[in-house]
């Protein structure tokens, strides 16, 4: 008599999961394929950018090596290319070398375009904005208003902003171009003087200094 109860049982069983499975089992079987099909698009994803990465990396070195061949326009549009296609951090890296390529090649007015560019996308973190800033105003230094570009260089040139030694420097030399010889010396006196400035800055501010003072 077990036998039977537990043949009974055993049947009741098979029926009840062939009823869950005639009502749950294309949701189950339409789960496991979305989530099948989920793992393999983010693996596509994973794989498809480590490709985008590595061939912007190629195509970086190669128009660095364009430039250093002396081929400055052809390099130029390589590196603009790249700064329209290119992976985000790749993005970035070329629109600063197509600048700086721009400047060195006397188009000041599409570097500065760039870099102007650069210091208002705020999707970029702010220490590249800021750099963008300073390397706009550096190139507007000898012609730009002095007054106005020293004023833009004046949160770059805070305490504890990560480019303020360059920020002091090139503030000192828009005094000096606008005539004001004080705000010079007291901006080079706090350069030589700040041990936490780099080196060359600090050695280039009392050689100034000390020429202005002479």
């Amino acid at each position: 008599m077990a036998d039977i109860f537990q043949e009974i049982e055993e049947d009741l069983r098979r029926e009840r999961m062939k009823r869950l499975w005639d009502r749950y089992g294309l949701f189950l079987v339409g789960g496991l394929l979305v989530l099948a099909l989920g793992l393999a698009g983010w693996q596509g994803w994973r794989w498809y950018e480590r490709e985008q990465r590595l061939r912007a990396a190629e195509r970086f070195a190669a128009a660095l090596a364009t430039a250093a061949r002396g081929e400055h326009a052809a390099a130029i549009e390589a590196f603009a290319a790249l700064g329209q296609d290119g992976p985000s951090g790749y993005r970035l890296l070329a629109r600063l070398q197509e600048a700086a390529g721009r400047g060195a090649q006397g188009d000041r007015a599409g570097a500065v375009g760039l870099y102007e560019s650069l210091a208002t996308d705020t999707a970029l973190p702010s220490l590249y904005r800021d750099l963008a800033v300073l390397l706009s105003v550096l190139h507007q230094a000898n012609e730009g208003d002095a007054a106005a570009l020293a004023a833009r260089l004046e949160p770059l040139a805070a305490e504890g902003a990560p480019f303020r030694h360059s920020a002091r420097e090139l503030q000192a030399a828009l005094a000096l171009r606008r005539g004001d010889r004080a705000a010079a010396e007291a901006l080079l006196a706090r350069l030589a003087e700040d041990a936490a400035a780099p080196v060359g800055a600090r050695r280039r501010a009392a050689e100034l200094l000390a020429s202005l003072r002479s």
